[in-house]
């Protein structure tokens, strides 16, 4: 049987003890601190009992029995006297205790107030919404449904609006744009905090269980090979992560066309004129890039590995396959189609001007020994996987490598071979002249998109941004909205304290105050502060910290 004592020590003060009772012996499981005050008894049961019956804390995996939650100091042991009188003879007043002291609730207030200052630094409190304020605050903290919002915002120590009053309030997001207010709150922070003249654009999507498709929610391409109705998800960061544009579209709408109303949308509510634009290979279109062009953006693409043959022809004619680690290729590469204005005669490579040539765009393309390595062993695993299926051994989808002619699979030997010759290569399409940007910044800046990959990462997984049960177009916008909000708020918090914002939560959300009542007095008792969380709760309150 497991139980909660309270024993006196030494030193006068009441320790509160987790305890088990084995073969007649009482064995203590964990000591939980010593009290010399009511209200600091009330909060070490209030935290022993959180370990008795709380699955989350993982400290007592253990049968465990209810136990009173009131608490009393054990009376101080007095010397004896032989009379109660007072050294110059009267009569000594009989002490008046203090009645119990009863917890009536602990939360993590010191939480959610150091989030709500981060919240208003970045200017988000001139929306005049404080219920929105809270949704955004408890997705940060714990995303959970709109109707368990209340719950985490009652553990924050907030007073959680109704159900119908948070429905209301997404209702007025929506109508209200408080997105377009958002974005133009992150895009003024983002500019103090650091230069906003290259962005970063990745797309996600984001999956329904649901049955029936309707004009947002469409099943269409997957990479997690999924056929149930989606949307699919633009974002826009800073170099540093920190977003600044988010939109939504059809679920089957195809990645490269969603990049310009993102960019657009971006760059007329804010009045530029020039920046720079990364994306990923997947935006590699010819019209995206002549677009982004025509418009005067300038732009770093990832590039096809298809295109390496066409751009490094004249390479591979002088110097065959051989390349040095960190070798950079400065070249072109076709705007449509495999007709290349570099003459593969000439050893020098061009060096690309656009009124010179009209029909390329500048290429550049790097090597590494690291990622040529990493290259062949995954062409090895696809190889021999290859095989598996033309010898029967394995069945399983067409494999790369393996063609199928008239029902039978044969191994594609030429196709493995020229995998094998671009090992180690990385290719980068740009509009930028080297005059403007050198070859090794171009690599640098697209190198910075693991910046919004992991701003997506946290969307998906530490703030949930699938909406799973929005059903209504307005109500997913919505959400996405409150998302937005969130990720600005905790990547704020990530650039303010150098941690991982679920590090952030783990450390800060621990600090429980009690509110004790006493008699008819009801107090608050504020958590004891580690230096560590101290270190953390000072970097969050320090505002107008940079990039």
């Amino acid at each position: 049987m497991v139980f909660i004592r309270q024993v006196r020590t030494g030193s006068g003060a009441t320790a509160v003890q987790i305890v088990d009772y084995v073969e007649g012996r009482q064995q203590v499981i964990k000591h939980v601190g010593s009290a010399h005050t009511e209200a600091e008894l009330g909060v070490l049961w209030a935290r022993a009992e959180e370990l008795m019956v709380d699955p989350a804390q993982q400290v007592l995996d253990i049968e465990v029995e209810a136990v009173p939650r009131v608490a009393r100091l054990l009376p101080p042991a007095a010397p004896a006297t032989l009379f109660d009188v007072d050294v110059d003879g009267g009569a000594r007043p009989k002490p008046r205790r203090a009645g119990a002291g009863r917890v009536l609730g602990t939360d993590s207030r010191v939480l959610f107030s150091v989030l709500a200052g981060v919240y208003a630094d970045l200017g988000f409190d001139a929306l005049g919404d404080e219920v929105f304020r809270d949704l955004v605050l408890a997705r940060v903290v714990e995303p959970t449904s709109l109707l368990d919002s209340a719950r985490v915002l009652t553990d924050l120590g907030r007073r959680s609006a109704s159900y119908a009053t948070m429905k209301r309030t997404l209702k007025r997001a929506q109508k209200d744009a408080y997105r377009d207010d958002i974005a133009k709150l992150c895009f003024e922070h983002a500019s103090r905090a650091g230069d906003i003249s290259l962005v970063l654009y990745d797309v996600t999507t984001l999956y329904f269980e649901a049955e029936k498709e309707d004009r947002l929610r469409k099943v269409g391409y997957s990479k997690e090979r999924r056929v149930d109705p989606q949307i699919v998800v633009g974002l826009l960061v800073d170099r540093a992560g920190f977003p600044l544009e988010i939109g939504c579209f059809e679920g089957n709408k195809a990645e490269t066309t969603t990049i310009l109303p993102i960019i657009q949308a971006f760059q007329q509510r804010h009045d530029l004129a020039d920046m720079v634009v990364v994306a990923d290979a997947g935006m590699l279109s010819a019209t995206n890039l002549a677009e982004l062009d025509a418009a005067h953006l300038r732009f770093i693409v990832g590039s096809r590995m298809t295109k390496a043959p066409i751009d490094l022809a004249s390479h591979f004619r002088w110097h065959g396959q051989a390349f040095s680690d960190g070798q950079i290729i400065d070249t072109l590469t076709p705007r449509v189609g495999r007709r290349s204005e570099n003459n593969e005669l000439l050893r020098a490579e061009p060096v690309w001007d656009p009124a010179a040539h009209p029909g390329s765009w500048r290429a550049v393309w790097a090597y590494s020994r690291k990622r040529a390595v990493r290259d062949n062993t995954t062409l090895t695993l696809q190889e021999n996987k290859a095989r598996a299926v033309v010898a029967g051994q394995k069945t399983a989808r067409t494999p790369r490598f393996v063609t199928t002619s008239k029902g039978t699979p044969t191994f594609d030997e030429a196709s493995l071979a020229r995998a094998r010759m671009l090992v180690g290569l990385k290719g980068y399409v740009t509009n930028i002249p080297a005059a403007i940007m050198d070859p090794g910044e171009v690599i640098a800046s697209y190198h910075d998109l693991w910046h919004v990959e992991a701003s997506f990462r946290m969307s998906k997984t530490d703030l949930r941004a699938r909406p799973m049960f929005a059903r209504t177009e307005d109500a997913i916008e919505a959400h996405l909205t409150i998302v937005f909000a969130a990720l600005a708020v905790s990547r704020e918090v990530q650039t303010r304290t150098g941690l991982a914002l679920r590090n952030v939560l783990r450390q800060l959300r621990p600090l429980r105050s009690a509110t004790i009542a006493i008699n008819s007095a009801v107090q608050t008792i504020p958590p004891a502060i580690s230096d560590e969380q101290q270190t953390i709760l000072d970097a969050l309150t320090r505002a107008g910290v940079t990039h």
